[in-house]
């Protein structure tokens, strides 16, 4: 019987006992719940002095102190000239180096822009070299082709058909002055022929008459160049 009673209550402190760990395991949680989700539902209730002095960023570290600067071994340079003397030196060197001087450039004579023959130079800039030599003849080459005016080159021509006054022209009393371009080759003939102004009924007699016209070549410093001049036709039904 004694050991009934015993085996009875040991087993109600063990139920009790299971039944206050399930309780406290469930106070815990609701406290660490309840501590959790009260600063997430009111934030303004969380100190804000503490939170800002953790929010803050720390200084960055001071930066290192600059190297000492390196030090300046002076030299003492004894003279050995006293009272105008050259007296012996207190040491000789082990290692004696030779100093070998280049070679100076040679010089030029001559004068920029200069005319003398003593100066070697040679006017319009020309550096001159040694020696009095006469200097360089540099011809110019003659131009290609120049503009003469149609009086210079009237006087030039040496042949060539006179024109013909269009009948249908004339009997329509039409007159006036064809004006036409042309290049005159070396040689002095019509190149390049182009109407420049003028009636167009009196335009092809004035070209096709004008193709026939030969000149005496045009000379610039004793050669033969190309021409570009104008050439005038008149037309006038009183002569």
């Amino acid at each position: 019987m004694f050991e009934a009673a015993l085996f009875e209550s040991s087993h109600k402190l063990k139920t009790k006992s299971k039944y206050y760990t399930i309780v406290g395991i469930i106070l815990n949680a609701s406290v660490l719940a309840a501590l959790i989700l009260y600063p997430l539902i009111y934030p303004e209730a969380l100190p804000k002095a503490l939170m800002s002095t953790m929010l803050v960023v720390p200084p960055p570290p001071p930066p290192p102190p600059p190297p000492p600067p390196p030090e300046v071994k002076v030299q003492r340079v004894v003279s050995e000239v006293i009272n105008n003397q050259i007296t012996a030196p207190s040491h000789i060197p082990k290692d004696i180096k030779i100093v070998k001087e280049e070679a100076a450039p040679p010089s030029v004579s001559g004068v920029i822009g200069g005319t003398g023959s003593d100066t070697g130079g040679v006017l319009g800039g020309v550096l001159g070299g040694l020696g009095t030599g006469p200097a360089p003849v540099v011809k110019a080459a003659p131009p290609k082709k120049i503009a003469v005016s149609s009086g210079v080159m009237a006087g030039n021509r040496i042949g060539g058909e006179t024109p013909e006054y269009p009948a249908i022209a004339k009997a329509a009393r039409i007159q006036g002055t064809v004006v036409l371009q042309a290049t005159i080759s070396k040689d002095g003939t019509i190149q390049n022929l182009r109407v420049i102004s003028g009636p167009p009924m009196l335009q092809a007699a004035a070209t096709d008459a004008v193709r026939t016209w030969r000149y005496r070549p045009y000379l610039l410093n004793g050669e033969p160049v190309e021409v570009e001049t104008q050439i005038n036709v008149v037309f006038n039904l009183g002569g």
